[in-house]
């Protein structure tokens, strides 16, 4: 078994968690049992991921979406309360990691991504690597949009939906940036990329795609920001004696 303050405090360091401003906390939300064997991860602490770990007797739960979001009611009440009292009367700690693990250059959500499916990291548009969240980057080889959505799609097991440019040439520059990035693709198209991949779409993004004349594929929120939360999971698994066990709950958003 390891101390949960130990835990907490690798993962603070290994991704930079104090670095970030984020619209959330980083690390910690709901402290449980001190020592730590079994770690349950997943990428939202919903209740069907915090029944998994009651059942699995989990020590720890650790995810991309916690909670304790800027603006949101603070009051624990209704469906809010449901979940920390799961949490509190079984012991469970749950730890949280939103920005820090988009961000991370080997195993954030972004990394992840472009490694499942071969894409050459160049750099971030926002930042350096490590810090910025929109990544840029090579395809392996140039292809049309259509074969890229297939090879995603395959990949994520997932649908995308795709808006293409009237430029139908060969894609070879991309950028991306998983989640709920969408408004980011002005910025990725004024840095040069023909194809700019994120989670989510909004009606707005239909149109910028068009007359910015460069391809958006929409591959899903929870289906881009599965791998950050595998790695780390996997990563505290190595380093210290304890169980890791990735739990994938549906959502098609």
């Amino acid at each position: 078994m390891t101390h949960r303050d130990q835990i907490v405090a690798a993962c603070d360091h290994q991704l930079r968690a104090s670095t970030f401003k984020d619209f959330t906390i980083n690390g910690l939300q709901v402290a449980g049992r001190e020592q730590v064997k079994r770690v349950m991860s997943g990428v939202t602490a919903c209740q069907a991921l915090l029944d998994e770990a009651v059942a699995w007797q989990a020590d720890m739960v650790l995810v991309h979406h916690g909670y304790f979001w800027k603006n949101e009611p603070i009051a624990i009440t209704g469906m809010k309360h449901r979940r920390i009292k799961t949490l509190m009367d079984h012991d469970i700690n749950l730890v949280a990691y939103h920005l820090p693990l988009d961000a991370h250059i080997e195993m954030g959500n972004n990394a992840e991504l472009a490694k499942r499916l071969g894409w050459k990291v160049e750099g971030c548009l926002d930042g350096e690597l490590g810090e910025g969240l929109l990544w840029s980057g090579r395809l392996p080889q140039p292809q049309r949009i259509h074969t890229l959505a297939v090879q995603i799609a395959g990949t994520l097991q997932r649908t995308p939906m795709v808006i293409e440019a009237e430029n139908d040439s060969d894609i070879e520059r991309i950028a991306w940036c998983t989640g709920g990035a969408q408004d980011m693709i002005a910025a990725a198209s004024e840095a040069g990329a023909q194809a700019f991949v994120s989670g989510e779409i909004s009606e707005r993004t239909t149109h910028l795609a068009r007359e910015l004349g460069i391809h958006y594929i929409a591959a899903g929120h929870h289906a881009t920001e599965r791998y950050g939360v595998q790695a780390l999971g996997e990563w505290l698994a190595d380093e210290y004696a304890i169980e890791h066990r990735f739990v994938d709950i549906d959502n098609p958003a």
